[in-house]
C-alpha cells in the first residue's frame, strides 16, 4: 500500500517544467497584447484629424455705423389676384411657392352662363346679317324696277304715282339696310362683350413672380368686391415679384438727418444674424407718421439671394462713409479661427496636409469675422474646428 502511494507522487522535475511552460505562455500573451496596442496606437496616431477650414479673405471697410434700426423685407410689387367678375371657381392651377410668368393662367371660373350668352349674341349677329342680305336683295330688285319705270316715264308710259312709289320703295329699303347694318354692329358689340365675359372667367398673372398665398379652392365663389359673411372670396392668390424685394424701416424723426439717399447700409436678417448683406438707401419717404414720430426709409439690396424672403425681420446699420476706416482693405477670418493663448493669439494654417501654428495680431471685430493685422495672408486656409485634438504639425483632412 505504501509503495502504491509513493508511485502517485509528482516528480519534482516535471513540476519545474510545468511552471516554466506557464511563464512562457504568459510572456507570449503579454507580448502579443503589446504588439496589438502598438499597432493600434500607430494607426490612430497616423490617421488624419478631420477639420473644417475657412479662407482668409479681404474686404473693404464700409465705415462706422451712425444709426441702427430694424424693419422688414417687403416687395415693391405684391398683388392679391382676383377675378373681374363674380363666379364659382372651377379650377386652380397654382400652389404656394410656384413661379409664374406674366399672363400665365392661375385659375378658371365656371363659364357655362357666359358661354350661353356668347352663343346667343353670336346668333343675333348671324340673324342681323341674314336680314341685311334679304334687304339687299329686295333693294336691288326695287332699284331695277325704278330704272325701268324711269325709262317708261320718258315716253309717258307710266304715271307719276307709280314712279313715286318705286322711288319710295328704293329709299325705304336703303333705310332698312342702314338700320340692319346698325343692328349687326350692335350684335357684334354684344358678342364682343359676351366673349370678354368668357375671357374674364380665366384669371391670369399680371406679372412674373412667386405665389406666396393660395386663397381659393374649386367650388368656392369669388368676387372682386367683398360680399360679406365669409362665403365669398375676394382673392384667388397672392403673387410677389421677388426681384423687387427691399427693406422697409421706420427711423425716429429725431435721427432722420443721419440718413441720406444712396447711403451705404449693412443689413442682417434675423434668420441669418451672421450674414452681412451690403445695401444702400433707395429713398426716404417725404412724410412722417405723427403717431409714431417716425419716417419711413426704403433700402435696396446690392444683390438678391434666395435666402431673402418677404416679411423677414431685418436689422440695419446706416454707415458713415466719411469715417477714417471707410474704404480701407481689411484682412478677415472667422472668429473661431483665432485661438487665444495668454495675451497672444495664434491660428492653425493648413499647409501640405498638416497644420502650422502661426502667431497673429488681431484688430476689431466685424460681425462674425475679426480683422487680422499681421500673421496671415489672403487666400490661406485656417482651421475653424476639428474632430479631435490637433497641434503644430498634426496631419489633417479637410471636411467636404
Amino acid at each position: 500500500m505504501n509503495r502504491n502511494l509513493s508511485e502517485l507522487s509528482i516528480d519534482p522535475s516535471a513540476r519545474e517544467r510545468t511552471g516554466l511552460d506557464r511563464r512562457v505562455l504568459i510572456a507570449i500573451a503579454l507580448a502579443a497584447v503589446a504588439i496589438v496596442v502598438a499597432i493600434l496606437w500607430l494607426f490612430v496616431a497616423r490617421r488624419p484629424v478631420e477639420v473644417r477650414v475657412a479662407v482668409v479673405r479681404e474686404a473693404r471697410a464700409a465705415g462706422a455705423a451712425v444709426l441702427n434700426a430694424s424693419g422688414y423685407v417687403t416687395p415693391r410689387r405684391r398683388a392679391t389676384i382676383s377675378a373681374k367678375i363674380t363666379g364659382k371657381v372651377a379650377d386652380v392651377a397654382i400652389d404656394e411657392g410656384m413661379h409664374v410668368e406674366a399672363g400665365q393662367v392661375l385659375a378658371r371660373l365656371d363659364n357655362t352662363d357666359a358661354v350661353v350668352v356668347l352663343r346667343a349674341a353670336q346668333a343675333e349677329s348671324a340673324v342681323a346679317a341674314a336680314a341685311l342680305d334679304d334687304l339687299e336683295i329686295r333693294h336691288a330688285n326695287a332699284a331695277r324696277t325704278l330704272e325701268r319705270l324711269r325709262e317708261l316715264a320718258t315716253r309717258d308710259l307710266v304715271s307719276d304715282e307709280n314712279l313715286d312709289n318705286a322711288e319710295t320703295a328704293v329709299a325705304s329699303y336703303e333705310a332698312q339696310m342702314k338700320l340692319a347694318r346698325g343692328r349687326i354692329t350692335s350684335a357684334e358689340r354684344s358678342a364682343e362683350i359676351a366673349r370678354q365675359n368668357v375671357e374674364n372667367c380665366i384669371v391670369r398673372a399680371p406679372f412674373a413672380g412667386i405665389v406666396v398665398s393660395k386663397d381659393a379652392q374649386p367650388g368656392e365663389m369669388v368676387s372682386p368686391i367683398s360680399a360679406g359673411g365669409g362665403y365669398t372670396r375676394t382673392g384667388i392668390a397672392t403673387i410677389v415679384d421677388m426681384s423687387s424685394l427691399e427693406i422697409e424701416v421706420d427711423v425716429n424723426e429725431s435721427y432722420i438727418a443721419r440718413v441720406t439717399p444712396g447711403q451705404r447700409v449693412e443689413a442682417a436678417l434675423d434668420a441669418y444674424p451672421d450674414w452681412r448683406i451690403p445695401s444702400k438707401v433707395r429713398t426716404v419717404i417725404p412724410t412722417a407718421d405723427r403717431e409714431k414720430a417716425t419716417v419711413k426709409v426704403r433700402i435696396a439690396f446690392d444683390s438678391l439671394d434666395p435666402r431673402i424672403l418677404p416679411d423677414m425681420g431685418v436689422k440695419v446699420s446706416f454707415l458713415d462713409q466719411t469715417a477714417d476706416t471707410a474704404g480701407r482693405d481689411l484682412t478677415l477670418v472667422p472668429r473661431d479661427a483665432v485661438r487665444p493663448e495668454g495675451d497672444q493669439s495664434y491660428a492653425l494654417v493648413v499647409k501640405d496636409g498638416r497644420v502650422e501654428r502661426r502667431a497673429i495680431r488681431t484688430g476689431r471685430e466685424t460681425g462674425p469675422d475679426i480683422e487680422i493685422l499681421a500673421g496671415l495672408r489672403r487666400g490661406e486656409q485656417v482651421v475653424v474646428s476639428s474632430s479631435g485634438e490637433i497641434h503644430d504639425g498634426s496631419r489633417i483632412s479637410v471636411a467636404k
